[in-house]
C-alpha cells in the first residue's frame, strides 16, 4: 500500500540518556501525530560500544504539520535538549537512485526489475557505466544510459574528470542514493567524500575474504563451503565501509568455478537489493564504523 502524504519517518541519534523515548513520543502525541511503528537501540554495552542511542519512528501527522519543515521546527527544542542528529523523511516522496555498473549486469538487472515491478519504490533517473554493454537493457526500461568511458590505466586526473561528470549527474537529477551495482572502479577519496553516507557497494564475498580478481576461482581453489556477499557504504578505505547486509549460500565439492560464480551472483543480487531497500526506507543509521539496521 502506498504511503499517504501525511506519513513520515523520523530517524535520530544522540548520546544515550534517560527520557529520550518519552520526550520524542510525548512531543508527537501532543502535536496530534499517530505513531505507527517505533524502534530504538542503545549501543552502550561492550568495549567497542559508541554510547549512542538510535531511534526510528514511523508516524502520521495532522494536516497542519504534514511537511518536513513544520515537523523540523516542532522538533527544535527536543533536538537541542539531547544534542540529536535528527531528520524527518516524507514517505510519499520516493528516493532518487543513480545506478553505476561496469560489465557484470546481474545486480543492475535485478534492481531494475524490482523497481519496474513496484517492489522497490524509488525513482531511477539514469544509469551510468564505464562500458556500453547495458545500453540496450536500460533502453528497454525507458531509462537514460550514460556511457562515461574510462580506459584501463587512466591517470588519477582522468579518473577524477570522469567522476566529476558523475557528480554533475547526481546534482542535476537530485540523487539521494548512488548504487554501485558491480561498478568495477576504485573511487577517489574526493568522490568518496562527495558521496559520504549516500553510496552503497556490493562486494562479491562475505567480508573479509578473497580480494582482487576472480574471487570465485580463488574460492573454488580453496574448497570453500560458503559463498557470500556483503553490501556496505562506500568509503575511501576500499571494501572497509560500514556493513549494511550480508548473506551466504552453501556450496560443495561437486560444483565448479562457474557454478560458484552463478551462486555468488544470486547472493549478490539479494544482498544488494535488501541494503538498497532498507536504506531507502530510512532503516539504516550509521554507528561509527558500524550500522544499526531497524527491520
Amino acid at each position: 500500500m502506498e504511503p499517504t502524504a501525511r506519513e513520515f519517518v523520523l530517524t535520530l541519534s544522540c548520546r544515550d540518556a534517560k527520557g529520550i523515548v518519552y520526550a520524542v513520543s510525548g512531543l508527537l502525541y501532543q502535536a496530534g501525530c499517530n505513531i505507527l511503528d517505533s524502534q530504538q537501540y542503545g549501543d552502550v554495552q561492550g568495549a567497542d560500544s559508541t554510547g549512542l542511542f538510535f531511534m526510528r519512528v514511523h508516524f502520521s501527522a495532522p494536516g497542519h504539520l504534514a511537511d518536513e519543515a513544520s515537523l523540523d521546527k516542532l522538533f527544535a527544542h527536543v533536538r537541542g535538549e539531547f544534542g540529536m542528529t535528527a531528520r524527518f523523511h516524507a514517505l510519499a516522496v520516493k528516493p532518487r537512485l543513480l545506478l553505476l555498473v561496469s560489465k557484470h549486469g546481474h545486480c543492475l538487472n535485478d534492481l531494475l526489475f524490482r523497481w519496474k515491478s513496484g517492489s522497490l519504490p524509488v525513482e531511477i533517473p539514469a544509469v551510468v557505466s564505464n562500458h556500453p554493454d547495458f545500453a540496450a537493457l536500460c533502453d528497454s526500461y525507458g531509462l537514460p544510459f550514460h556511457h562515461l568511458p574510462l580506459a584501463t590505466g587512466s591517470s588519477a586526473a582522468v579518473k577524477r574528470e570522469q567522476e566529476s561528470r558523475i557528480e554533475a549527474l547526481i546534482e542535476q537529477h537530485r540523487i539521494d542514493l548512488v548504487v554501485l551495482a558491480r561498478y568495477m572502479q576504485i573511487l577517489s577519496a574526493d568522490f568518496c567524500r562527495f558521496l559520504d553516507g549516500r553510496a552503497i557497494n556490493i562486494h562479491h564475498s562475505f567480508l573479509p575474504s578473497f580480494k582482487g580478481a576472480r574471487p570465485y576461482d580463488q574460492a573454488h581453489a580453496r574448497g570453500v563451503k560458503l559463498i557470500g556477499a556483503t553490501a556496505h557504504y562506500v568509503t575511501a578505505d576500499l571494501d572497509e565501509g560500514p556493513i549494511i547486509e550480508q548473506d551466504v549460500q552453501r556450496v560443495d565439492h561437486s560444483l565448479g568455478a562457474a557454478d560458484f560464480t552463478a551462486v555468488g551472483r544470486d547472493v549478490e543480487c539479494v544482498v544488494l537489493a535488501r541494503a538498497v531497500k532498507w536504506h531507502t526506507e530510512h532503516r539504516v543509521l550509521l554507528d561509527g564504523h558500524k550500522t544499526v539496521v531497524f527491520k
